[in-house]
């Protein structure tokens, strides 16, 4: 008796150990599901939220459909132009080459898109490209991207410094023929400080890494006038 009672309860506590181990080994698995579940929930709501932010900007009027930048003209050629308003090569380009664009646009040879991109943030204490960028959205909301872009560029300050101000920016859109109340709202509000992000965003993503960048219907060329000519020569439109 003695011997069988032992046995049984050695074969209860085996008993008791194979349940525990068993109630163990499901409350494991419940918690790596239930992580799992988790980890996977969170990359869906990031991969929404990433998404949904990407998409949370303002566009100005006369934006291209990806809101990658202004579109001047009908043409059947686009030029894509890849600018920053601190750049003084960029200066330099609309002062050459500008003029060019200018009237191959009114001859209804091309379509111009202009991309004003904040790459050169980093050289002022104020954000001066993204600023200035911003302030172009609100002079193409107002019809006077391409008299504001050039007044920018004729005043265009030194890299280094803080730029010009808001209420210089806001006088330059009054002499191109904005009006300063409804234009200096759109600047003082950011209305399209989330749009210069997204443009300058698309930019880096298409591997612009310097400025000026110029495309003609999709192909790089030089940033001269004969490059730009004979690229849009060679399109046979």
């Amino acid at each position: 008796m003695s011997s069988r009672a032992g046995q049984k309860r050695a074969a209860k506590v085996v008993r008791q150990q194979m349940a525990r181990e068993r109630r163990r080994q499901r409350t494991l698995w419940t918690s790596v599901v239930a992580v799992a579940a988790l980890v996977i929930a969170g990359m869906i709501g990031w991969g929404v939220f990433a998404s949904q932010r990407a998409d949370e900007y303002h566009a100005p009027t006369g934006a291209t459909a990806d809101g990658s930048g202004i579109a001047v003209g009908t043409g059947p050629v686009t030029v894509d132009v890849y600018e920053d308003f601190l750049c003084p090569a960029c200066r330099q380009f609309e002062t050459q080459v500008g003029p060019v664009l200018d009237q191959l646009v009114a001859d209804g040879r091309i379509r111009v898109v202009h991309h004003p991109v904040a790459y050169l943030d980093r050289a002022s204490t104020t954000g001066y490209s993204s600023r200035a960028s911003a302030a172009a959205g609100c002079a193409a909301d107002g019809g006077r991207y391409g008299e504001y872009s050039s007044a920018l560029f004729e005043r265009q300050p030194a890299e280094g410094g803080a730029g010009l101000s808001t209420d210089e920016l806001i006088r330059i859109g009054g002499g191109v023929g904005l009006d300063e109340d409804t234009f200096g709202t759109c600047i003082r509000d950011g209305r399209f400080r989330s749009w210069t992000e997204h443009v300058t965003d698309l930019a880096s993503e298409r591997g612009i890494r310097g400025t000026p960048t110029v495309f003609v219907d999709g192909q790089p060329v030089q940033n001269s006038v004969d490059a730009i000519r004979a690229a849009i020569d060679a399109t046979g439109r």
